[in-house]
């Protein structure tokens, strides 16, 4: 019986974080690579999310050959979770790494801003926004599908 509670209590955790297309993302506010903060607002029309290494390396090869400001142009902002990387790797390599991107990084230290959205950790989630609520969710596993589709938003 307990273990029947429990599958109910994970199952009915799920559905409660599940986004519909037209509700509100909450707001939230992360800190980037450069320690600049940066909050979700109306006028942002994309948001990149990378739950895992595999998710961010795989915006990393798409926004590689991109010019400074390419996904600012767009309206367009990166999360990445990195609260599964220990404090010490983030703080000496990792995110001195970040500092040369030619884009901006959201860093979700803890876990608090990624976990809201669903999908599957390996791929990099689209979430389409118009006004600060949803459009329409989309994934990414591969970085050349990733270009194309942003390629397809006019700056």
């Amino acid at each position: 019986m307990r273990v029947f509670a429990g599958i109910v209590l994970a199952l009915a955790s799920f559905w409660a974080q599940a986004l519909e297309v037209g509700e509100r993302l909450a707001p939230w506010t992360l800190l980037d690579q450069h320690e600049r903060a940066y909050s979700l607002s109306e006028e942002t029309r994309i948001l990149l999310v990378a739950r895992s290494m595999d998710g961010a390396r795989l915006v990393e090869a798409a926004l590689k050959t991109r010019p400074q400001g390419y996904l600012e142009a767009r309206r367009a902002a990166f999360v990445a979770d990195i609260s599964r990387m220990p404090s010490l790797i983030a703080r000496l390599f990792a995110i001195p790494a970040m500092r040369d991107y030619p884009y901006r990084v959201l860093l979700d230290r803890d876990a608090r801003v990624a976990s809201r959205y669903p999908g599957d950790p390996a791929k990099v989630l689209w979430l389409d926004l118009e006004q600060g609520k949803l459009r329409a969710m989309h994934e990414f596993g591969d970085a050349g599908a990733l270009v194309s589709a942003l390629e397809r938003v006019a700056p």
